[in-house]
């Protein structure tokens, strides 16, 4: 069965992907798709899992998460971490329950990795035990993230050349793999794959939205004066109060976190030196040595707008490339299993989703 052009048509056992760059609308057409009684929402975005972390993830008000429920917001620290594994294991969970309520799971979101993990499928990779962790942890505090880099290209070559030296989590997460399996990332990787997408009980609807790059700059760069002007600053300034954060850690290398940040070190601002926060490592992630006079404050603020922006038109480039993927993937699915494939749309405007979907 294919989908139709209502979603009153759409089997039961349908699960939508609604796939999009940053700042392109699919929020809105979310809520409008909800309020259809029809659907359940899961959001797939890698900044939105964090608590306390609102302004520069754009993510919904409390009213608005009150009025349309979203899973998958606000269920980690931002100290903590959450793997691509688990998110896949999370949403298989909420795909069976959103079914048995009689309801269609709409995945709505653009971690383009986390769509990919849903509809190509994972390797059966192990997570790194605590233990592990740890232990990869103190070594690379000791010896420094080159030290490690320089280990990985002897135990993993393949991945040593895929990984930047600078990629402190997919390197230490190289490790841990082998450390706690004996069996390299790279070999891990190219076992078989499965896939929740393949699941010939569901119908899989990948929906990407690929809009026009100019009109969703000008968006971006609109959100972005929102963010300022809504205190990105004294978000980043509060998350530092509260936590013990690192700019290592998967919340903070985030777009705009990772700009406020290297301003906030550039500015040498007085949380930073906090005793539950290591200065040192902030000065060392940024390699920044300067003084703090009001001319060159107000230079580093425009360079971390600049940054923020130039970093957010990157994000959406990428995501353009994963879409394009994805979107290929579904149309090779169709062609080689037309009876139970993932079934593949491209739509320039969410309108255009909206109309296909609710017409």
């Amino acid at each position: 069965m294919s989908l139709s052009s209502s979603s009153s048509k759409l089997a039961d056992n349908s699960v939508v992907c609604l796939m999009a760059p940053t700042a392109s609308g699919k929020t809105a057409l979310a809520y409008e798709l909800y309020d259809t009684k029809r659907f359940e929402l899961i959001s797939v975005d890698s900044a939105l899992i964090y608590r306390d972390m609102t302004i520069g993830t754009a993510k919904p008000s409390f009213e608005e998460l009150a009025r349309y429920p979203h899973h998958l917001v606000d269920i980690i620290d931002p100290t903590q971490t959450y793997s691509v594994a688990r998110f896949v294991r999370d949403v298989a969970q909420l795909i069976d329950n959103c079914h048995q309520s009689g309801k269609i799971p709409l995945l709505v979101g653009g971690t383009m990795m986390y769509y990919m993990a849903l509809l190509e499928g994972l390797s059966d990779i192990p997570d790194s035990s605590d233990k592990t962790r740890a232990q990869v942890d103190a070594w690379r505090q000791d010896a420094g993230i080159e030290a490690l880099y320089n280990y990985l290209g002897k135990i993993d070559p393949i991945s040593y050349q895929r990984l930047k030296s600078n990629d402190t989590q997919r390197i230490t997460r190289a490790i841990e793999v082998f450390e706690q399996t004996n069996t390299s990332l790279s070999d891990w990787q190219r076992k078989p794959k499965l896939a929740l997408a393949h699941n010939t009980h569901q119908q899989w609807h990948a929906l990407s939205v690929i809009p026009d790059r100019a009109w969703l700059h000008e968006r971006i760069a609109q959100r972005l004066d929102i963010m300022w002007t809504s205190g990105l600053v004294d978000e980043v300034i509060s998350l530092l109060e509260h936590y013990t954060l690192t700019p290592d850690m998967p919340s903070m290398r985030c777009v705009g976190y990772r700009q406020v940040l290297e301003y906030l070190v550039h500015i040498r601002h007085p949380v930073l030196e906090r005793p539950h926060l290591d200065l040192e490592l902030f000065y060392k992630a940024f390699a920044i040595h300067t003084d703090t006079n009001s001319i060159q404050q107000a230079l580093a603020y425009k360079q971390m707008q600049d940054k923020s922006l130039y970093a957010t038109r990157q994000l959406a480039k990428r995501q353009y490339t994963w879409l394009r993927k994805i979107s290929q993937l579904s149309h090779h699915h169709a062609l080689d299993k037309p009876d139970d494939s993932i079934r593949g749309q491209t739509f320039t405007t969410t309108a255009q989703a909206r109309d296909y979907l609710l017409s």
